[in-house]
């Protein structure tokens, strides 16, 4: 039996079913997209792609951003059951030479002609303007499918296990790597989440984080397709226009991360859970949540948040919604994703105890990378440590506690960054802060916290010395204070530790 597209099944069945429902509303481009509309643009798509001899696992590159034309691209490639490619260029830009070596694709697609400059040698079949959907027509890739006949679908040409994604991971510190995810994994993970996240046909998501992550693809541009639901498409998060989303886009759940909640806790809004009376909650994910900034956020205004886990190797392995939440707790792993927790030797550990996080699905799963001489490389099969620290409790609920290479190990013990941070987070006037392991001629590793202070507080070293003396045994506690006016972080939100650490080498040596 012929391998069934999940992904052009669910356009064509939702635009059968409700066709006049929009199905994603852009809230900085000022329109939207109904199911019908979708089923037309992506079928045109698919059989553009097709009259080029786009097939299985040859790949579409996109240099773009959130936009309704970037996330109707990246169906209709995946429903004509090629290859999409998303690059983050705001991270990555520097590697996009390198990146187009290894890809080889047949159509590369760009928001803004400043993106594609210098890349003119690079291997690409055929290089086309994104341009802007309109529903009578368009420019760009968007004015050549207006101009194409509307026919029969064009079959879909993949298999279960075919390439379906390719992301690229962040760059910031070192290449960036291309995760490469099959069909049928990441129908599978897709799933999942809507199924966890108890998605309905009548909710409304609002999304902001970037589409050329495997997290916000999955959880904003995908779950809602599989439930029939609406996604509310921002560009990037707006601490001053958040809330206002939320409620004039009558929003049931609201997509953060933990930089966003800090925001919105350092600086708040004059708003209430009453205020937004749909609103069922607030997704936190991408990096860890701390304790203080979790219970400030649900005091300050009366919104549950749920937390959610994964990587871009793995996709999501854990969520949760407002009903099957628990405090600090990423939510119980995915049926098809497989948990234990691990020691040094790959033994597992009963609940309670903490080690690294191992996950897996079917286990002929293959965790694969496009290498940059173009060949894929398998890294593991059935099997896969994101780079986690973390424990499940009796219940089966996943806490993560720390990531293997942010561990600071002083005198031989093994110290967790994100147990400090949080006692360093109940000091009065705190708005953010970051443990750091710093080379120490004695013990390894030596701990330093670096802050920031809230608007128009005044903070001392020795007071925030003072209250970690009274919450943490003597080798947790920071040996020195540092203040800055803002902590490193990628766009994802998540903090760079490794930044701060260079920051402190480099303060030593001047």
């Amino acid at each position: 039996m012929a391998y069934q597209n999940p992904f052009a099944s669910r356009i064509q069945d939702y635009a059968q079913r409700f066709p006049d429902k929009i199905f994603l509303e852009s809230v900085d481009q000022g329109k939207s997209i109904t199911y019908g509309q979708l089923d037309d643009v992506t079928g045109r798509l698919a059989g553009f792609l097709a009259a080029k001899g786009v097939g299985v696992s040859q790949r579409v590159t996109l240099l773009s951003g959130n936009s309704l034309e970037h996330l109707v691209v990246f169906l209709g490639v995946l429903r004509r059951g090629a290859t999409v490619c998303t690059i983050n260029t705001d991270t990555n830009r520097d590697y996009l030479p390198q990146i187009l070596a290894a890809l080889r694709t047949r159509l590369l697609l760009f928001e803004d002609a400043a993106l594609i400059e210098g890349l003119e040698g690079c291997p690409v079949e055929e290089w086309q303007a994104l341009g802007d959907w309109q529903p009578a027509g368009g420019s760009g890739l968007f004015g050549v499918l207006a101009g194409r006949p509307s026919t029969a679908p064009t079959p879909s040409v993949c298999g279960p296990h075919d390439d379906a994604v390719i992301v690229y991971t962040s760059g910031t510190t070192s290449m960036p790597k291309g995760a490469v995810i099959g069909f049928s994994e990441l129908a599978i993970n897709v799933d999942s989440i809507a199924e966890t996240l108890a998605l309905r046909a009548d909710d409304r998501m609002l999304e902001f984080r970037s589409l050329n992550w495997v997290s916000a693809q999955e959880l904003g541009g995908l779950a809602p397709l599989f439930r029939g639901a609406t996604l509310l498409l921002a560009r990037k998060f707006s601490q001053s226009h958040y809330f206002e989303w939320l409620r004039d886009y009558r929003a049931t759940i609201g997509v953060c991360n933990p930089t966003g909640i800090a925001m919105l806790v350092n600086r708040p809004v004059p708003i209430k859970a009453a205020d937004l009376p749909g609103l069922r909650f607030v997704t936190s994910s991408s990096a860890a949540l701390t304790a203080e900034h979790w219970r400030a956020f649900e005091a300050m205004y009366g919104i549950p948040i749920a937390q959610g886990y994964g990587s871009s190797e793995a996709l999501w392995i854990a969520c949760s919604n407002e009903h099957n939440r628990r405090f600090c707790s990423v939510g119980r792993p995915f049926p098809s994703q497989k948990i234990a927790i691990v020691d040094d030797d790959g033994s597992a550990l009963p609940p309670g105890e903490a080690g690294e996080v191992e996950v897996g699905g079917d286990p002929e799963t293959r965790y694969r990378y496009l290498r940059y001489d173009g060949t894929v490389e398998t890294t593991s099969t059935g099997r896969i440590r994101p780079g986690d620290i973390g424990y499940l409790d009796p219940d089966g609920y996943l806490y993560l506690t720390g990531r293997t290479r942010e561990l600071i190990i002083r005198g031989g013990v093994n110290i967790s960054p994100i147990e400090i941070d949080n006692v360093l987070l109940e000091v009065p006037g705190v708005a953010e802060a970051a443990a750091v392991g710093v080379p120490d001629r004695i013990y390894g590793e030596e701990v330093v916290a670096f802050l920031v202070s809230k608007p128009g507080e005044k903070l001392s070293a020795e007071l925030v010395l003072e209250h970690c003396r009274g919450r943490l045994p003597a080798l947790k506690i920071p040996k020195q204070i540092f203040f800055c006016e803002n902590l490193p972080k990628n766009d994802r939100g998540k903090l760079d530790r490794k930044a701060l650490a260079n920051d402190w080498k480099l303060q030593r040596t001047a």
